[in-house]
C-alpha cells in the first residue's frame, strides 16, 4: 500500500514538474473558446489528454528499447507552435484575437510540442518502473491532466486575466507561442546539430 502511495507522490512530482508550464498554455486557450468560441473547452481537454498521452506511450515505448529517438531531433517539434504563432501574427484581423489553435489535434500538437522534453524526464521514470507502479503512474496523469485543465478553465474565466487576453490578445498569444517554440528550439540543441550537420 506505501509503495503505491509512494509511486502516486512520484508520479504527481514528474507531472507537476514538467507540466507547470502547460498551465500558461491551457489558460490561454480557455480564454480563446470564451472570447472566440475556438477552441472549445471540450476540444482543449481531448487534446489535452491525447498529446500528454502521445508523450506517455511515446516514453514508455522508448523506454522498453523499441524505439531510439535522438535526443536533439526532438527539438524540431519547436517548429509547430513558431508556426501557429507566426501565422496568427501574420493573418491577425484588428477586429479579433487571432484564431491560433482552432480544434482538438491544434491542442495536441502543441501540447506535444511544449512537453518534448519531457520524454526525457519520463523515459528513465519509465525505465525504472515495473508494470504496478507504471500503472499507478498513468492513473495519476490522467488526474492531474484534468486537474491541470481546471486551473487552466478557472483562470481562462477570471475577469482580469480575460481583460488582458482581450486587451493584448492580438499579439500575446501568439508571441507566447512563438516564445514556447523558440525555447524549445534552443533548449534542445537541434539548432547547434543543424549548423554541425551544415558545417
Amino acid at each position: 500500500m506505501f509503495d503505491l502511495l509512494g509511486s502516486a507522490a512520484g508520479a504527481a512530482v514528474v507531472f507537476a514538474a514538467t507540466d507547470v508550464d502547460d498551465i500558461v498554455i491551457l489558460t490561454l486557450f480557455f480564454v480563446a473558446a470564451r472570447t472566440t468560441g475556438r477552441p472549445r473547452p471540450g476540444q482543449i481537454v481531448a487534446g489535452q489528454y491525447l498529446g500528454i498521452g502521445a508523450l506517455a506511450l511515446a516514453s514508455a515505448v522508448v523506454a522498453t528499447g523499441l524505439l531510439v529517438v535522438p535526443d536533439p531531433w526532438t527539438g524540431l517539434l519547436g517548429l509547430l507552435p513558431v508556426a501557429l504563432g507566426v501565422r496568427a501574427l501574420l493573418d491577425r484581423d484588428d477586429d479579433e484575437a487571432p484564431d491560433v489553435v482552432g480544434g482538438t489535434l491544434g491542442v495536441a500538437g502543441v501540447t506535444i510540442a511544449n512537453g518534448a522534453d519531457n520524454v526525457a524526464v519520463y523515459v528513465p521514470v519509465f525505465r525504472a518502473l515495473g508494470p504496478a507502479d507504471s500503472a499507478v503512474f498513468l492513473l495519476v496523469f490522467v488526474v492531474l491532466i484534468a486537474l491541470w485543465c481546471a486551473a487552466g478553465a478557472w483562470l481562462g474565466g477570471h475577469p482580469r486575466v480575460i481583460r488582458l487576453v482581450e486587451r493584448t490578445g492580438r499579439w500575446l498569444v501568439p508571441a507566447v507561442l512563438v516564445a514556447i517554440g523558440v525555447a524549445i528550439l534552443a533548449t534542445s540543441g537541434v539548432v547547434g546539430h543543424l549548423l554541425d550537420l551544415a558545417g
